[in-house]
């Protein structure tokens, strides 16, 4: 029993001490390697990190108020009839461009027709009594008085015929204004009542967009300010306009003024009713920017990696930096960096502060070997 647990320690010794002489290999291995810190071809101390690097450029930025606002034709109406009544025609199609007066539906109207019947008739009785005492009255055979009474009752006979024809003419509707008709399901039949929709009338030559605006805004806005909007039924593009009107109160609530803008609409792409993502440009500035990967946030703070310690950049130092608005990709500089200094372009999160870094495509830098090698004098001397 006392040769057998022998015989396991003695196994599980050895064992140990295989582990630790290949643990030892590998260590003194790595530094004896091509790579490593006593080798021939090392990184050396110049070594570290391949990283890619950038230096700030100076772009124009502009501040950029984006609101959302809704679509709405330049004119828009309901059509619709004032009284309970029965379609006798429709004189338009769906989707049709009409001009101003176009008439759209036609109602029942035989009363109105027998109105005007009775009225002419009227005025055309008034007219010869008018005439007939007329010529009495001159000849002095009726009194004068007779010829004014019957020159007011023609008057008043004309008046009764254009009242007629007037409540002839409402049995008519017509389009008030030029545009586009929308959708409609009245036909020769539909008994209308007020305020039934008969369709719409659109006028898409422009559309005008409202939107809020707080009033901190309100010195860098007016009338004729330009700016553009998006439409998500237009992918990737943008439509140009301008503000033709910024209202007179502000909103006590949401400490905000209401604009209106104006969007010319060719072809009457814009529909009303569309969500619109308005931009307002307002004023442009040189600035120093660097890409957004090349930045690292942290709270309220924003950080950059710049190289330094040598003419290679061996080091990456953590500035940080004050930024500004960020566009198309690219962040704006307000203090912190240097138009000659070269940065760290991304991978900042494999980045530590005083960390040893070499740029990407040029290997490990000139001299690179271990220090009181065969290369160290070298790049010594190459240094001024």
């Amino acid at each position: 029993m006392f040769k057998r647990h022998f015989f396991i320690i003695l196994a599980g010794a050895v064992v140990a001490l295989m582990l630790v002489a290949a643990l030892l290999k590998i260590t003194l291995g790595g530094n004896d390697a091509p790579g490593g810190p006593g080798g021939s071809g090392g990184r050396g101390s110049r070594g570290g990190q391949e990283v890619e690097v950038t230096s700030p450029v100076a772009r124009s930025f502009s501040d950029e108020l984006k609101v959302l606002g809704v679509a709405r034709s330049l004119r828009s109406v309901n059509i619709t009839s004032s009284t309970s009544e029965l379609v006798t025609r429709v004189l338009f199609r769906d989707g049709q461009q009409v001009a101003v007066g176009t008439p759209l539906v036609e109602l029942q109207a035989r009363e109105e027709d027998a109105a005007i019947i009775t009225a002419r008739a009227e005025l055309t009785q008034a007219q010869r009594e008018y005439d007939r005492y007329k010529i009495l009255a001159e000849r002095g055979v009726a009194p004068r008085v007779l010829a004014e009474q019957a020159e007011t009752a023609l008057a008043t006979a004309r008046a009764a015929v254009s009242a007629a024809e007037a409540r002839r003419g409402d049995r008519v509707l017509r389009a008030p204004f030029a545009g586009v008709l929308g959708l409609s399901t009245v036909t020769a039949g539909t008994l209308i009542s007020p305020g039934t929709v008969i369709t719409t009338l659109d006028d898409m030559s422009a559309v005008r967009v409202d939107f809020a605006v707080p009033e901190r805004f309100l010195s860098n806005l007016r009338a004729g300010t330009p700016l553009t909007a998006t439409a998500d039924a237009f992918s990737g593009e943008t439509f140009s306009g301008r503000i033709a009107l910024m209202d007179v109160r502000v909103d006590e609530q949401t400490r905000a003024v209401t604009a209106r803008a104006e969007f010319p609409n060719p072809g009457g792409r814009i529909r009303p009713g569309m969500m619109m993502r308005v931009a307002v440009q307002r004023g442009q500035r040189e600035a120093l920017s660097v890409p957004e990967a090349a930045v690292q946030y942290e709270g309220a703070g924003a950080f950059v990696y710049r190289l330094a310690g040598s003419e290679d950049g061996t080091m990456a130092q953590r500035v940080e930096v004050q930024t500004g608005v960020v566009e198309n990709g690219n962040v704006e500089i307000i203090s912190g960096l240097n138009a000659n200094d070269r940065i760290v372009a991304s991978g900042l999160n494999r980045i530590q502060p005083g960390a040893p870094v070499r740029e990407a495509g040029k290997g490990g830098g000139k001299g690179a070997g271990p220090a009181g090698g065969k290369g160290a004098a070298p790049a010594a001397a190459a240094r001024p």
